[in-house]
Parts: C-alpha cells; structure tokens; sequence
C-alpha cells in the first residue's frame, strides 16, 4: 500500500471511530473556550461556556481531552453528551465556594435541610443527555470532612430528567453521595466504576424516586450504602432492573431504604456479588459490611413486587434484613405524619453467604402490620456462630419508630433467621450454617401466620434450644427436613394463639424428641403426619 493510501484509510478509521463513539453530531473541545488542563486552574466558567454553546445548537458533546481538568458545579444541558477521554481527569474544587447551591426540590421536614444542595455536575428538566467515556471525574472528597453543618458536594446530581445515560466513567472520592438521580424517567447506569471512601455519607449511588432504570455492569466499593434505592418524596421509585455488578460496602450493599416515602415497586436484582471493600479504613468505623440486602420500609410508602437472585456474598455481618418499622419521616411539606406502610410480595432466591457475623438475618414488621408474601428459596447462608443457650430466650424489642439497620435488635435469638409480624412466608430449600457451636435457635417464627418451611438443613449443637421456636403462630406447614443425628428437640412451640402447626413426611430419625410444646399452647394445635420416627429401644 502507498504512503497516500495508507494515510487515506488511517484518515477514515478515525472518522469512522470518531462517529460511533460521538454520534454525528458537532463536537466542543473545552480547550477551545480556554480550560486549561493543569489540574491547577478552575476551568468552571470555560466548561460552562462550551456546554452552553453545544446547547445552544442543537447539542453534540463536549470533549474533555486528555489532562486534568479542575472546576466547580457545572451545569448539564438538554442533548448534551459530556465525554471523557480515557487519560482525562476531571477534578472537582477543594473549596466549598465553588460549588453553588442552586437546586433545593427536597426539603426533609424531619431533618429541616436538604437532600440536594451541591454538586459537581447538576442539572434540572433536562432530557437526552449523556455523561460518558473511560475517564475519571474526582470529586477531592477529602476537602469536605465535616459530618453535619455545611453541605458537602456530591459528584452528580439530575433532578427530572428524562432518557439519561451514565457509561464507563470512573467516579472517585465525592464530597458525600456519589451519584443521586432524583425523579428521572428514563435511566440507564452501566460500566461505570465507582471508588467512595473519601467522607461522610459516601454512598456509591442513589435512585432516588425514579422510573423505568437499568443498571448494569457496575462495580461500586463505597464506604457507606453502595446501590441504594430511596423515594425521599411520595411516589415510588419503581421499574428498575440491576444486573452484573459487584458491590462493596461498610453499611449496605444492597438497599431501599431507609428514605421511603413513596415505596418501591417492580424491582429486579440479578447476577451480583458483594464482597468486602478495598479500602482499608471505614469512615464510620465499622470495619465489616452491615448488610448484604436491605428491604426497608419505615416512612409509609409500599413496597411490593420485588425479586432478587443469583447473588453471591462475603464478609458482611447481616446477610439479609428486611423491616416494616414506622419512623414516619415526611419529606413534602404541608403533608401529615404518614401511616404504616406496606411491605409485600418479595422473592429471594438462590443466595449463597458467607462469613456473616453471629447477629443472624430479621424479617419483621409491626404488631398489626404484618410483612406479607415474602419467599426464600435456594439459600445457603454461613455465619460466625457462637452464642451460648441463653440469648435463644432473648426478647426482642419492637423498636418502632427506630431507624433501620441490620443491628437495630442486637444478637438474635436465631443464629439463622429471627421472622416475627409476618404473614405468607416460604422457607424452601434454606440451608444454615455456623462456623462456631452456637446453642440458638436456628430459625424463630412469633406471630407468623401462613408459612411454608420445606427441607430446612440446619445444625444443632449439643445442649441447644430447638432448631426451631415458634410463638403464637397459625397455619404452618413443615415438610422435607432432616435434621442432623444427636438433635435433641426439633420444634418448640410456644403461645396460646399457637394452631394448625403440621409436620409432615420429615425425617426425624435422627432427632431424640420432635417436639415440645409450652402448656399454654392448646392441644389440637400441633399434628404430625407421615413423619419418620426412629424406634425407641
């Protein structure tokens, strides 16, 4: 090939890859307004001006070259695509001066402040517009440690925008949440690498009353909530779908709540790991993830039609936690105290944990206000064990109005699962392990209505409480279990309101005694069938 042809087709490669990853639409170098790529200079108001210009016709993108890039909030424009090159870096100021407080859509009347304050790249009624590339947005999170007073920056915040899409950025170190998309239609996250640990509030990334979002490919390793879902408002946050991604965090990997006003509806989870954070230090000290999935409702609202599965994790202290409580926050002004909400049809399935602390997972609503239709299936938790008898006679406090956290009740009566106010739970399939003897229940049901436990493998140790404690529970149907050889007592049934509890086709050949049954509980209450019984000598 001759030198002029080489350079013809050379030439047409670059346009080529130039048009796939832009578009076809104009492009707006920053350097061209006069940002400077020092790191040193604040190139806020150039930035500003090559987005206003790429707005003002019509769109296109803005190009970050190569270099670092330092600025204040800059603000994001309709059809307008913000492109980082892969060597870019673009810096946010150390100075709290910078960034302008310029969106205030939700106050928190419980709190008396806002949720949005300042950011780094912000934007308001915006539709079709991109932020995109392998580059890195740092937000300096390190200038902001005060915990409460002044508001700290966050890197992006989007407030009623419509047809949004975040691809392969790398986001480290903000000023407090990462990301936080507020009311948006349209949503798509996926690729992007976060890295928060620089502060307070460090979440990696807030869905915050949004509808219609896709996630997907992520991996966020943040100091507190890593994938948070939250509805600081009166609607839900609903339609979404996370898939791929890896989490890591000191408080909750996976979680809706705590802010739940609105609710959550029509949510998949699929195909992810939570594993321990990178860093080193936690911010708020917990050294250990707090929890691997969190279901909160505590603010009113409703949550229903929620499905997670394919999720494999390590090292948290709660693998699963799901609460009705009534905090009853309000976050519109001029609205009453809201009334207990709902928490509904949620399927957990195919789950495996491990190195989990010695608390044990909770399902709990409120007296009155049962959790309803929740279902685990395919589950293979392991935790660090080594409790002694007496915490199994614990009692649990309701705790209301309490905020919610996977710690809230302490040490469990169940090393396993603590299930209590619930009505329409599905145990099928649960395994329960523990790395230590512990002399707890395995799993403890009170005022359960509903239940289905099929083949539930869990250890007993010598000298400990039943497996299983249940306490004023109605309509409950055993099957499929095999408890292990040396166990003394399987079931311990507890309460007057205690009825219609079934044991059928087990096999309790192993177990010294099937049951034990409190004297208050009424005779007919307890029926077994079809069970295998060894022969007594």
């Amino acid at each position: 090939m001759s030198k002029s042809k080489y350079w013809i087709s050379a030439g047409l490669f670059c346009l080529v890859t130039a048009v796939s990853v832009f578009g076809a639409e104009n492009i707006y170098d920053v350097r061209d307004y006069g940002a400077k790529p020092d790191g040193k200079t604040l190139c806020t108001k150039p930035i500003q001006a090559a987005i206003d210009r790429c707005a003002t016709r019509g769109g296109g993108t803005v190009y970050f070259p190569c270099g670092r890039w330092l600025s204040g909030t800059i603000y994001l424009k309709s059809y307008v695509t913000i492109s980082l090159d892969p060597c870019c870096v673009l810096l946010g100021s150390r100075d709290i001066k910078d960034y302008v407080h310029a969106l205030n859509p939700c106050v928190d009347a419980a709190l008396g402040g806002s949720y949005s304050g300042r950011s780094l790249i912000t934007g308001k009624d915006l539709k079709y517009v991109a932020i995109r590339g392998r580059g890195t947005i740092d937000g300096q999170g390190s200038a902001f440690r005060w915990k409460r007073g002044k508001e700290r920056p966050k890197i992006i915040y989007l407030e009623n925008c419509r047809d949004v899409l975040v691809e392969d950025v790398r986001m480290r170190n903000s000023g407090s949440w990462m990301q936080h998309y507020r009311n948006c239609d349209r949503l798509t996250v996926r690729g992007i690498s976060v890295f928060n640990h620089s502060t307070y509030n460090n979440d990696g990334l807030n869905i915050d009353y949004c509808r219609d979002v896709c996630i997907s490919g992520c991996m966020l390793d943040s100091d507190d909530d890593a994938m948070c879902l939250k509805s600081l408002s009166s609607k839900p946050c609903e339609n979404v779908t996370i898939t791929n991604c890896v989490f890591s965090s000191f408080c909750n990997a996976i979680k809706m709540g705590t802010e739940s006003g609105g609710g959550f509806k029509n949510i998949t989870i699929t195909n992810c790991v939570i594993c321990p954070p990178r860093y080193p230090k936690s911010i708020y000290g917990r050294q250990k993830g707090v929890t691997g999935i969190a279901l909160e409702i505590v603010d009113g609202g409703i949550l229903d039609r929620v499905a997670i599965s394919n999720i494999v994790m390590n090292g948290v202290n709660v693998p699963i936690f799901i609460r009705l409580g009534n905090r009853a926050r309000q976050y519109e002004k001029d609205l009453p105290r809201p009334p207990v909400g709902k928490l509904r049809n949620v399927i957990l399935s195919n789950i495996i944990a491990t190195d989990a602390s010695r608390i044990g997972c909770s399902i709990t609503g409120l007296p009155g206000h049962p959790i309803e239709n929740v279902s685990l299936s395919n589950i293979n938790l392991s935790f660090e064990g080594g409790e002694i008898r007496r915490v199994a006679a614990k009692k649990v406090q309701e705790k209301a109005e309490s905020y919610p956290a996977g710690f809230m009740f302490g040490v469990l009566p169940a090393y396993g699962c603590y299930c209590r106010h619930v009505k329409g739970l599905k145990f099928t399939n649960v395994r329960l392990q523990t790395a230590r003897a512990d002399q707890r229940h395995a799993l403890v049901c009170e005022d359960v209505e509903d239940m289905l436990i099929d083949s539930l493998d869990a250890p007993y140790s010598p000298g400990a409480a039943a497996i299983i404690r249940m306490t004023d529970v109605r309509e409950i149907f055993v099957r499929g279990c095999r408890p292990k050889t040396g166990t003394e007592v399987f079931l311990n049934l507890q309460g007057p309101q205690s009825r219609d509890v079934v044991l059928l086709a087990n096999d309790f050949s192993g177990v010294e005694r099937v049951a034990v049954t409190d004297p208050d509980v009424p005779k007919a209450a307890l029926a077994q069938l079809a069970n295998h019984i060894a022969e007594k000598p």
